[in-house]
């Protein structure tokens, strides 16, 4: 049903000529052979023509030919008569209204696919957050030290979020969240979280997370107990930086 909706989606954008800028018969951006570009770009043959192909694509395909799309799609803007009435043609586009539209089409037969998931403003389909949870996902983290905590942080976020993020990728995203929280260790103490800040840990060095040593506990559902560690996690960095900044402000 989804690869259904997602064709509807398709040939609407195509039938209004928003990849005309990209694919039209006079060569476009991707130049005369858009099935050679596509497996330039995506690495996988057999992927063109999408209307006669995508009953076949695999999810991972799918997604990747949306994402594809995405970079494509532009809205045509001044149309003039090419060849005497032989044919029209356009000559501007905006990219990011085409896009735009594009991205909403997707994400509302995206967003009842499965568990959830969007297609984002770079172009990229993430899992949405678990529901009650998104404002912990969208939320700024408070100004600390952009390359040690924020940076690393937004990496991890969309480490996790990636649609095709498997368990080891969720697993390298809960890694990078509590390096973090390494990083944040000292400060943590100095605002008085020991009790916290030992059961935190607890978790990260007896299930694998932190260090990959024998007696630790690996016999657990991952895909369950994976999720609550990410947001335990990043709900934990949150709360430590505005204390730490809290205390910072309080400091003679």
């Amino acid at each position: 049903m989804f690869v259904e909706l997602f064709k509807l989606v398709y040939l609407d954008f195509l039938n209004n000529d928003y990849f005309y800028e990209n694919s039209r018969v006079v060569p476009g951006k991707l130049g005369a052979d858009i099935k050679a570009q596509m497996f330039i770009k995506l690495k996988k043959p057999d992927l063109w023509p999408i209307e006669e192909k995508c009953n076949n694509y695999s999810e991972d395909d799918l997604f990747d030919v949306i994402e594809f799309l995405y970079d494509c799609v532009s809205e045509p803007i001044h149309r003039y008569d090419e060849w005497g009435h032989h044919g029209d043609s356009y000559d501007t586009f905006d990219r990011e209204t085409g896009k735009q539209e594009f991205r909403d089409s997707m994400n509302k037969l995206l967003c009842d696919y499965r568990e959830g998931y969007e297609l984002s403003e770079k172009g990229e389909i993430l899992e949405l957050p678990e529901q009650g949870l998104e404002d912990l996902v969208l939320e700024k983290l408070p100004p600390y030290d952009p390359k040690n905590v924020e940076q690393r942080v937004e990496s991890a976020t969309l480490k996790f979020r990636r649609s095709r993020s498997s368990l080891d990728g969720k697993y390298d995203a809960i890694r990078d969240l509590f390096a973090v929280l390494e990083f944040l260790r000292e400060q943590i103490k100095e605002v008085k979280l020991s009790d916290a800040e030992s059961a935190l840990f607890n978790i990260a060095n007896n299930y694998s997370i932190r260090h990959h040593k024998d007696g630790q506990k690996q016999d657990y559902d991952k895909a369950i107990w994976y999720n609550w560690m990410f947001y335990y996690s990043l709900a934990t960095i949150h709360a430590c930086l505005k204390l730490i900044k809290k205390d910072e402000s309080q400091s003679p």
